[in-house]
């Protein structure tokens, strides 16, 4: 059974990598693949808050000189976060993942030899999410669990809107109407639009979750009743 975990970079490195969460996730995994030898995990590294510190430098400055801001320039400097945080993960889980990061998830002829493959950003114009969609075409996975430092997906913004109101299930269709069409660097949202609409199409199932809560994690990992949102 291969499952993907896309880990946000705001919970790999919320400001410098966190090495007591990273020890609890990567045992935790760890675990629940040795409890069947047919279990594999799919990891796409974000770059969450690093990437956005360099992103809003960037836009800082090229407002200051009076340059084109280019969203192709700050995604792309999103995606180099990606994958510092990505090689990070692929050495704390060591003899399990033994294939190169994956930059591009449509390369032809992927391998998978190990336990774990982890993947980081690949082009400009979606997020990870979008690369996690990917791979889980690729490698026959229907179910993406997507950890941030979202804990459920809510009927608006919590920060703007003191009624929003969390959702544990919610259609593709419904979300895609609260997310848009359109990607922006750095967007903050728990499920990226590009990679929402391909989701959608490949009938695929989507679990926003709290990353920092291991034994929920765990719970997911075990088809056991967990706390988040499914979407789908």
């Amino acid at each position: 059974m291969t499952k993907i975990l896309s880990v946000g970079g705001s919970i790999i490195a919320p400001d410098r990598p966190d090495s007591e969460f990273l020890s609890a996730f990567v045992s935790m995994c760890i675990e629940w693949l040795d409890s069947d030898n047919s279990n594999r995990l799919i990891l796409v590294a974000g770059g969450g808050a690093p990437a956005r510190f360099y992103q809003n430098a960037y836009r800082e400055v090229s407002e200051k000189t009076k340059l084109e801001n280019k969203n192709d320039a700050a995604d792309w400097i999103g995606i180099m976060a990606t994958r510092i945080n990505a090689q990070l993960l692929k050495a704390c889980f060591g003899d399990y993942c033994k294939n190169d990061v994956v930059y591009n998830p449509t390369e032809e002829g992927l391998s998978f030899d190990g336990k774990v493959l982890v993947a980081s950003g690949w082009k400009p114009g979606f997020s990870t999410d979008t690369d996690a969609v990917y791979l889980g075409e690729k490698f026959d996975a229907q179910v993406i669990v997507n950890l941030s430092n979202i804990e459920k997906v809510y009927t608006d913004d919590p920060k703007k809107n003191p009624d929003a109101k969390p959702l544990d299930t919610i259609s593709w269709e419904d979300f895609r109407k609260m997310v848009g069409d359109e990607w922006v660097p750095g967007k903050n949202c728990p499920f990226d639009p590009i990679a929402s609409k391909k989701a959608q199409e490949n009938k695929m199932k989507v679990i926003c979750a709290g990353g920092k809560n291991i034994e929920n994690i765990r719970a997911i990992l075990n088809d056991m009743e967990f706390s988040g949102t499914t979407i789908g």
